[in-house]
């Protein structure tokens, strides 16, 4: 692509987002999206100075994003996996300076804004050590390891008065937000369910080269750095859920089990949860990591329709058929007789609809790029990108009072004393 099909394509993207958020449901639903659409090019010289913290497969990722932002550039990086640094390394080029200790990043100053992209358990404390520092913090999702640490990140961030961002990409994702459009333009009626699912079929566990521990790679898999699945997948599709359903959870329940891959590994690898909301809606999870077949999905389920964003389809309820024993009582009402099969496939009504629906659109962008867009917005202006965080805060909490119902068997309630956001 040249640099004309580039300015094209994104002010295609810019046009359909300004569209979006022009309709009142979502304006109020999705506040931040404006921000990433309306980010103008900038000088290199002006452009927001980030420093980022891991340089693993995720934040390389990161990296060659903020390399395609018009606001954004890679000023630092630092690992203390000598691996992956040399590979950060690699990216960024020799002009880009690089530490094995972050703490000697912060000190070299230079900087505006941190992104982490260490293992879970590690996101609260640098985030902590940069709003001393007096830099603002993106940081990948979920926020914390504790719901304890997540509000300790939200009342810092509030206090520095710096911007705190949690990498919850799909609300910048363009299909994402035409889907909420027609949501609350009430093109699929009234929102009762949601069933959203994240299923794989590998072992999640990679090999540990030479001077390397397994819980050092391998951090997923224990308890101590992560919620597994719940905090490395569901988080983004619970997100999804409270965003639809306008609301948090009022409770959950759910069963987790480590099921297929008994390799030592401490979380489970096959999550079940219900979350419940106000009228009686719900949020249907699964996740496991042995059958792939059914993928990731969100399937947004209303009265008059259903709308699946990963996907990119909205599909219109179908009026069901009369059956033949219907068929046949209202012929013997009538008087009339006729052939009335007697199997096969009208005995089987309530098959799933393979109608192929209509398509949401996509969009050119990377959703990841476009949030760093909007961060720099949000950085340039000292103003955070609005609701953004609450939605990130809830989603965390919810993934791991979720992960606290599987662990007691119990229903677990929306904590009542969170932090406000």
């Amino acid at each position: 692509m040249n640099d004309y099909d580039f300015d094209q394509t994104r002010r295609s993207f810019i046009d359909r987002v300004l569209k979006a958020t022009a309709f009142a449901g979502v304006a109020s639903a999705a506040p931040w999206a404006a921000a990433a659409a309306g980010t103008e090019q900038v000088a290199v010289g002006d452009r927001v100075r980030l420093g980022v913290i891991g340089t693993g497969d995720r934040g390389r990722a990161l990296i060659q994003n903020i390399a395609k932002t018009r606001n954004c550039t890679v000023a630092a990086i630092c690992d203390n996996y000598a691996p992956n640094l040399a590979k950060g390394r690699a990216l960024v080029g020799s002009g880009v300076r690089a530490f094995s200790d972050y703490r000697a990043m912060l000190d070299a100053r230079g900087l505006d804004a941190l992104v982490i992209a260490t293992p879970l358990h590690l996101h609260a404390r640098p985030a902590a050590d940069g709003f001393a520092a007096g830099l603002h913090v993106w940081c990948e999702k979920a926020m914390a390891r504790t719901i304890e640490d997540c509000g300790a990140m939200v009342k810092q961030a509030q206090g520095s008065g710096k911007i705190l961002q949690i990498g919850h990409q799909r609300m910048f994702h363009p299909t994402y937000l035409n889907a909420l459009k027609r949501v609350k333009a009430g093109e699929i009626g009234t929102v009762t369910q949601i069933r959203a699912s994240w299923h794989r079929n590998n072992s999640w566990r990679r090999a540990v080269p030479a001077g390397a521990s397994d819980r050092q790679i391998n951090w997923r898999l224990y308890r101590d750095s992560s919620a597994g699945l719940m905090t490395e997948l569901a988080t983004h599709q619970i997100q999804v859920g409270n965003w639809f359903l306008d609301g948090v959870p009022t409770r959950v329940i759910g069963s987790g089990s480590i099921c297929f891959w008994k390799d030592g590994r401490e979380v489970y690898d096959h999550v079940a949860l219900i979350y419940e909301y106000a009228g009686g809606r719900k949020l249907i999870y699964t996740s496991l990591l042995n059958n792939a077949r059914y993928g990731c999905e969100e399937q947004i389920q209303g009265s008059t329709g259903t709308i699946e964003p990963e996907l990119g389809r909205i599909f219109r309820e179908v009026p069901p058929k009369t059956l033949a024993l219907q068929r046949m009582q209202a012929d013997v009402k009538r008087g009339q007789k006729r052939a009335i099969p007697i199997g096969g496939a009208t005995w089987f009504p309530e098959l799933p609809v393979t109608t192929p629906g209509e398509s949401l659109g996509w969009g050119e962008y990377s959703e990841t790029m476009l949030q760093f867009e909007g961060f720099g917005e949000a950085v340039r202006s000292g103003k955070p990108l609005p609701g953004l965080l609450s939605q990130a805060y809830h989603a965390s909490v919810a993934s791991l009072i979720g992960e606290q119902a599987m662990d007691s068997g119990e229903a677990v309630k929306w904590p009542t004393s969170l932090v406000a956001v």
